[in-house]
């Protein structure tokens, strides 16, 4: 029995672990139901998504298992709510782009988000980098020209659908920083997640009906055999477990170790597939995907190396307190300057 407010030892260990399977298993689920199993319904597949987590989040606050923050001002909703359709938007076109491209394509598009999320906080927020940083970005963009050229199964629909949904990834991050930066209006993901899920889910409802009316009906045919319905639910439930599991790496360990497995998930993830869904490959998409990957590792490798400048300079004098947030040292008086007397007198 441990005391209050004490994490178990095996938590830190077995976050990311989790973390892993659950983003590697809801992608290769999504591609699976998608393109093998026959249910080609991305909107109504995402609706079950956000229904899940909107279920398992108020699951999760009537538990108290993890303290959830509370919505303060009316603003603050409308601005959750935004980032609701955004994300909302996020992940319909994801699901959307596996219908169409493999597993691997659609990886390698979605590596490109920092390029994005680089070009609209500029243009939103006129945040510029260092010149280092957009160099580092370089072979982001080439990978992924490489790789389109080269990819055998390249579909054009599929191909916008990715593009686009990366687009949607970085401005929901470039405004989740701006509306959300005052530290009272701040929230932890699952916070944020339990309430935009339901406004996903009232946005998907009719999204549902008016372009994929007949998926209800699909559905009812394929559960006829079991195996569906419980391939659905898994894949439901994973959704939200992805969000619980970036929380936990989040809180036990880093987001730089979060970073980093997102970085080692996505060649995971490609390597899996192809082992599973055996589509063509050849050597430039291969190629194409590897200098994709080399270009986000040295973004990332970039960014940290930026940042802990920041912080030194910051905070040049080792202290005890966190790295940038000093004391700083209290402004010395000017000093006055003697009068000089006049020689003549009035």
């Amino acid at each position: 029995m441990l005391p209050s407010g004490c994490t178990p030892p095996w938590q830190p260990a077995a976050a990311p672990v989790c973390r892993y399977g659950s983003n590697i298993g809801v992608l290769l689920l999504n591609k699976y139901l998608l393109s093998i199993f026959g249910f080609k319904c991305p909107v109504f597949l995402t609706l079950c998504h956000m229904l899940a987590c909107s279920c398992m989040s108020y699951a999760v606050a009537a538990s108290r298992c993890v303290t959830l923050q509370p919505v303060k001002s009316r603003q603050q909703f409308y601005k959750i709510s935004l980032l609701a359709l955004i994300f909302c938007l996020t992940v319909v076109l994801g699901n959307v782009s596996l219908k169409f491209i493999p597993v691997s394509f659609n990886q390698a598009i979605g590596a490109t988000t920092p390029v994005f999320t680089a070009a609209l906080a500029y243009a939103i927020m006129h945040t510029r980098e260092s010149p280092i940083v957009y160099v580092s970005l370089l072979p982001v963009v080439v990978g992924v020209v490489i790789a389109s050229g080269a990819e055998p199964m390249f579909n054009m629909a599929g191909f916008l659908a990715a593009v686009t949904a990366a687009c949607a990834r970085a401005l929901k991050s470039v405004l989740q920083g701006l509306m959300l930066a005052d530290s009272n209006e701040r929230m932890d993901s699952l916070s944020l997640l339990m309430y935009m899920a339901p406004v996903a889910v009232v946005a998907l409802i009719p999204t549902t009906l008016f372009f994929e009316p007949d998926a209800p009906t699909l559905a009812m045919e394929l559960g006829q055999n079991g195996t569906f319905w419980m391939l659905l639910f898994l894949n439901s439930f994973l959704a939200y477990f992805v969000n619980l599991t970036n929380f936990l790496v989040t809180k036990h360990t880093s987001a730089l170790t979060l970073q980093v497995l997102g970085n080692a998930k996505g060649v995971v993830a490609v390597v899996l597939s192809l082992l599973y869904f055996r589509n063509p490959v050849n050597f430039y998409s291969v190629f194409g995907y590897t200098v994709t990957m080399t270009g986000v590792v040295m973004y990332s490798q970039v960014r940290r190396r930026c940042a802990r400048w920041v912080q030194v300079v910051a905070c040049p004098a080792p202290c005890a307190d966190p790295p940038g947030l000093c004391p700083r040292p209290a402004p010395s008086r000017p000093r006055r300057r003697p009068r000089r007397r006049s020689c003549c007198r009035r």
